[in-house]
């Protein structure tokens, strides 16, 4: 299997480095190309006013100067040495659950390889310290999703407890669950005077219930949700006819 590997926590992050040696160890072809920095939140955007630059470091990796979309997109097009079979992003240092995929650099990631015949893959950890459990999660899946059939331009969310490999309670199929509206920004002000504005942490699972990712996690089971690139809102179609037509 040749593999992409990118991340929204920058190309020397922990997560990335357990996955690469795990996918490695599989016997995979991998490349390496990500952030050189945390890009956490950065989403499905592009850099579009400057020019990217790439730097390639020793240990085969390439650290691009951008956003996690831009590190797919050049490496699909461009800067790849072989055509990638799949991408994969993370092992995202903390969960993506629910309304958290709308900002998620990691998943914006995998949502840049839509157009390979293989879906890409998002998998984030709950927490910062047992990435080899979600490298071991992925490892063991990749077979069995080698010859899934899934509609096109299809990506899996894929979040795992952050525990022991032999403490996880086994796997879901979920779907996204939804946070409560975030704590209102912390205003602040800078050495200098200037005011200034922290964005607040995440809102708590509002939707959290039996079937979410976020019912999963809290349970110690993997989540694996099937996210669809298309946005369009069918059901309110007819009813927008009805209105409007």
């Amino acid at each position: 299997m040749k593999l992409l590997l990118s991340n929204d926590d920058g190309v020397h992050a922990k997560g990335l480095t357990v996955l690469r040696q795990f996918c490695q160890q599989a016997g995979w072809d991998v490349q390496v190309i990500a952030p050189d920095r945390d890009r956490s939140g950065a989403s499905n955007s592009l850099t579009l006013t400057r020019p990217l630059s790439p730097l390639y470091l020793a240990d085969g990796a390439i650290s691009i100067d951008g956003t996690p979309t831009d590190c797919v997109h050049l490496g699909l097009n461009t800067l790849c040495p072989y055509p990638p079979e799949r991408v994969i992003a993370g092992i995202n240092a903390g969960p993506n659950l629910g309304d958290d995929v709308i900002y998620s650099g990691t998943v914006a990631a995998a949502m840049e390889g839509r157009f390979l015949d293989l879906p890409p893959l998002a998998i984030s950890l709950a927490g910062k310290h047992h990435y080899e459990t979600a490298a071991q999660v992925l490892i063991e899946l990749l077979p069995k999703l080698h010859v899934l059939q899934l509609a096109p331009r299809t990506l899996l969310n894929i979040n795992v407890p952050d525990v022991p490999y032999a403490e996880l309670a086994g796997t879901q199929i979920t779907r996204l669950g939804h946070r409560q509206r975030s704590d209102n920004p912390v205003h602040a002000q800078n050495p200098r005077g200037k005011e200034c504005y922290w964005i607040n942490a995440q809102g708590k699972g509002a939707d959290a219930g039996p079937g979410t990712d976020f019912y999963a996690i809290a349970h110690n089971m993997v989540s694996i949700t099937p996210i669809q690139v298309d946005m369009t809102g069918h059901e309110s179609i007819d009813a927008l006819k009805e209105v409007l037509l």
